[in-house]
């Protein structure tokens, strides 16, 4: 039977998603789990794939996993225990045989949280409309020998609490260009840049290139492969994990605030 999973993980402690030797990906610790529960022996024969690749550092709540087996029970029940805590299952769902998550994916959908609340929102959102609709996006990605012409189909800049982040969907994404993008905007909204540069940048020789934003901002939010997932609890050491995870920010937060002002007794 062929499977599918929607998966997260916190990038922080892998080297990248895609399988690469002697370094701990995504890939590599999915497959070791698949192989310890015996679902397969093979993963070029059980047609393991992924929707896409994440670099170092990005983290994912909707990265989307395809494999078969003779043993789907198996995989569903127990998978998410033989996965690292860093890594889990939220969702699987049966599907066709010659199902390929990377060529059935109808969009994807990233979004990039800003380490501070921009000064100028609405300058953001304004640009973000910008876009909008097929540019050639040599200057916010790395295409290589790829075509650089990519379509956006919705963006957008929201706020949650007192943080925003940008939200982007596309059939595809190039190399760095979403973190690009934001990178981007947030000069934008701290006054640093101008809206109509966007424009500019559309035309303007790949030279002209911004920086991307830091990996750890971004996440591979959703990959609409038309699936409605049955729910998959998240395993108790996942969940001790993000409790863990979210103590320590709280405590170098507080942390930092405190060794940055020497005036502090």
């Amino acid at each position: 039977m062929r499977l599918a999973f929607r998966l997260s993980y916190f990038g922080t402690h892998f080297s990248g998603s895609q399988m690469q030797r002697d370094l701990r990906t995504v890939e590599g610790e999915f497959i070791g789990a698949c192989q310890r529960l015996e679902l397969f022996s093979d993963w070029r024969a059980a047609g393991f794939s992924t929707a896409g690749r994440t670099d170092r550092g990005v983290h994912s709540r909707g990265q989307v996993v395809a494999l078969t087996t003779d043993l789907p029970e198996r995989a569903v029940q127990a998978l998410n225990a033989q996965l690292p805590r860093d890594a889990w299952c939220t969702g699987w769902a049966t599907v066709p045989d010659a199902f390929h998550p990377r060529y059935d994916a109808r969009s994807r959908t990233y979004r990039y949280y800003f380490p501070f609340l921009p000064e100028d929102l609405h300058a953001m959102q304004k640009a973000a409309g910008l876009f909008l609709g097929t540019h050639d996006f040599s200057n916010f990605a790395r295409a290589s020998d790829r075509n650089p012409v990519r379509t956006v189909l919705a963006i957008s800049v929201e706020t949650l609490d007192d943080s925003a982040y940008l939200q982007v969907t596309a059939e595809s994404f190039l190399w760095n260009q979403v973190r690009r993008m934001a990178a981007v905007l947030l000069e934008i909204g701290s006054g640093i840049r101008e809206t109509e540069s966007i424009e500019g940048l559309f035309k303007s020789p790949a030279s002209a290139c911004p920086s991307a934003a830091p990996p750890e901002g971004l996440i591979l939010w959703d990959v609409d492969c038309g699936i409605s997932w049955n729910p998959l609890p998240v395993d108790p050491k996942s969940a001790e994990y993000c409790f863990d995870l979210l103590n320590y920010h709280r405590t170098m937060e507080t942390v930092s605030r405190i060794i940055g002002r020497p005036d502090i007794s």
